[in-house]
């Protein structure tokens, strides 16, 4: 547990806190199940969401305070998932996080952003800001990887696209579903149901849902960029399926006369004069070279192949 003073400047709190100032407390899950005591915070610790298990962003609100999660797309080098619980009151932010992400970005507002106006409001803002802050390089990291993929397409390689396509899009869908709950989360808080923020603080928020909003429209644009790789391999792989099928089509077209030949041939009836005559085998031969050469002629003045 770590607890900030957030005033004039974001320190660690060392005491009392000073007047009209907030405090910013960080818990971990692991602490809340073990019922946490801190003086003063007890009833809101008991309401303060949990990182653990977390599923979707959104905002519950109460009569004394609003509380929620926030899930992001993203993991930590660990492979552990980056997910917050938070509740805001009157003089208080409470974040729970297990990843040690929330930390990390309050340390480095302080260095970045060390004089900031006090209130849960403004704070809010700034760490919303500071978690989509990065938000447009992975974007372009996926569309980096779906050029990648279509240029794939176009070489004709087509063995690993069913699997790392299967992996983007899933990626992609994560990331949209993720603006959209984020984008419902921010629209709760500038309801101001319980009047927690002034003016200038539902200014900041609406500031960072308008960025959420271009994050939102970039990953949609994302997904639909997908939908036209995919059906650009569609195409590529109909293609190969029609050249496949043109050529056993033009195989089947040049031997069902010859299959004709041999079965006519093959009837052995008495009155059959070929049967009998000394150049019949080489007279089906040289017959059945001119038909697979008429075949051939005929397909290619037509430009069957």
């Amino acid at each position: 547990m770590v607890q900030y003073e957030i005033g004039e400047t974001m320190t660690p709190l060392q005491s009392e806190k000073a007047p009209n100032a907030c405090v910013l407390t960080l818990v971990t899950s692991k602490e809340l199940q073990q019922n946490l005591r801190i003086p003063g915070l007890e009833m809101l610790l008991r309401h303060t969401p949990s990182a653990q298990d977390s599923r979707v962003c959104k905002t519950e609100v109460h009569r004394s305070h609003l509380c929620g999660t926030i899930v992001t797309p993203r993991r930590t080098k660990e492979q552990r998932p980056i997910a917050f619980g938070y509740l805001l009151a009157p003089g208080n932010v409470i974040l729970c996080d297990d990843s040690g992400v929330a930390h990390t970005m309050i340390q480095r507002m302080q260095l970045q952003s060390p004089h900031q106006e006090c209130g849960i409001g403004t704070f809010f803002h700034a760490f919303l800001e500071w978690l989509i802050a990065k938000d447009l390089h992975h974007l372009q990291e996926l569309e980096d990887r779906l050029n990648q993929l279509e240029e794939y397409v176009l070489a004709d390689k087509l063995e690993n696209f069913n699997a790392e396509m299967r992996t983007l899009r899933k990626e992609i869908i994560g990331w949209n579903r993720y603006y959209s709950q984020l984008d419902d989360m921010v629209c709760d808080l500038l309801e101001n149901g319980n009047l927690y923020f002034d003016e200038n603080e539902l200014r900041l928020l609406r500031m960072v849902e308008s960025r959420i909003n271009r994050l939102k429209n970039e990953a949609q644009t994302q997904r639909e960029y997908g939908l036209q790789v995919h059906e650009l391999f569609q195409a590529e792989l109909d293609m190969r399926q029609n050249r496949i099928m043109k050529i056993l089509t033009v195989v089947t077209t040049i031997f069902l006369p010859l299959t004709l030949i041999a079965g006519w041939y093959g009837m052995n009836f008495h009155d059959m004069p070929e049967l009998s005559w000394k150049y019949g085998y080489p007279a089906v031969i040289a017959i059945s070279a001119v038909v697979v050469l008429g075949c051939l002629g005929i397909m290619k003045k037509k430009k069957f192949w």
